[in-house]
């Protein structure tokens, strides 16, 4: 009987549905009804130099995760970045455009196909060893969305004579174990602009692993640069071609680096003292 109690204390103890309860908030939090705060104004003259960066983001590292988790929708009402995402492009509230030609619309249906949504057939034997048709359904998994690709676009605004940085489009990735291949596989879902969504990750709230009384919105994080990434490619004369393709291994790490080392020393070189 001892044993049976114990081993019931246990089950209570590691049972996932006694953290994913919520009894509320001792305060009424006001994110929901926040609002993506506007850019300054920007002319062209004020700009007088610019370049564009895509940026990797892998949600699987440290600093990253409040990006990643949680996978699905917990009590409070909090999802994952890739959750919102999709959450709008279903309901049909914003666009989702092809990730290798920013022009072309895709539907909310091709990106499930993407992400391995449909239905399969196969042979399975039954009792008697008679082989039978068996149709299989499976669902898209928001969960394999394990990487960010991020275009920006850094500029120099001569009007306040400051180097500044917007984010101008996120492409999900998602990265599963494909079967007929029998290894790894990475795809690129679709490209959304990132100001269509501002006003949706504005209201949705981003772990803060330092203080739950002051976690902040998700256009928070990324307005305050709350990521790491790697520099994937930068435009250039090659028709904007990526890191990888000239550098490779820890060459390619290092050329990264050497971009991100070139915003620093332009922005550096432009003050005299």
């Amino acid at each position: 009987m001892k044993r049976l109690v114990l081993l019931g204390l246990i089950g209570l103890m590691i049972s996932p549905a006694g953290f994913s309860q919520s009894f509320g908030d001792i305060y009424e939090k006001s994110i929901m009804d926040n609002a993506a705060i506007d850019y300054p104004f920007l002319r062209e003259a004020d700009v007088i130099w610019s370049k564009r960066l895509w940026r990797l983001v892998d949600m699987r590292e440290k600093m990253n995760l409040p990006l990643y988790y949680p996978t699905t929708q917990t009590a409070d009402g909090r999802m994952s970045l890739a959750n919102i995402i999709l959450g709008e492009l279903k309901a049909g509230n914003l666009n989702a455009f092809d990730p290798y030609n920013m022009t072309v619309n895709v539907t909310y249906s091709d990106i499930e196909r993407l992400m391995g949504a449909g239905a399969d057939t196969v042979q399975v034997p039954t009792m008697s060893g008679v082989m039978r048709d068996t149709v299989i359904t499976q669902e898209a998994r928001p969960d394999e969305i394990q990487q960010l690709m991020i275009l920006e676009e850094w500029y120099f605004d001569k009007k306040h004579s400051r180097m500044d940085v917007r984010i101008i489009g996120l492409c999900p990735i998602r990265i599963y174990f494909d079967n007929q291949l029998g290894r790894t596989s990475r795809n690129l879902l679709f490209w959304v602009r990132y100001n269509d969504f501002r006003d949706s990750f504005a209201r949705q709230e981003a772990y803060n692993r330092f203080n739950d009384a002051q976690r902040i919105s998700y256009d928070d994080l990324f307005m305050q640069r709350r990521f790491s990434s790697i520099i994937y490619a930068e435009s250039n004369v090659y028709d904007d071609r990526q890191v990888n393709q000239y550098k490779v291994g820890k060459n390619a790490l290092f050329e990264a680096e050497k971009i991100k080392q070139e915003l620093v020393n332009f922005e550096h070189d432009l003050w005299e003292f």
